[in-house]
């Protein structure tokens, strides 16, 4: 590494940590849909929430498995209508 470079870089995050005020809503149970990008979309049930909302996992539908999401992962779960 260049000795002039900037060594503290890798400490800055490439997207907000921060959730979504929508994902502190969400619930262990809840019927969501996963927005991966565009055109990109499955739905699924919450399995498990981080205690500070950052982080979910979602049990998708069809048999697509279980998969863990970061808010600065850019992708959006959307709380689905009952």
């Amino acid at each position: 590494m260049a000795r002039n470079g900037n060594q503290r870089a890798a400490e800055v995050p490439l997207r907000p940590a921060v959730p979504a005020a929508h994902w502190k809503a969400l619930k262990e149970g809840d019927r969501v849909r996963v927005l991966l990008g565009p055109g990109y979309e499955a739905g699924g049930l919450v399995a498990a929430i981080t205690l500070d909302h950052t982080a979910v996992w979602v049990d998708l539908d069809d048999g697509r498995g279980r998969t863990l999401l970061h808010c600065s992962d850019g992708v959006e779960i959307v709380p689905q209508e009952a």
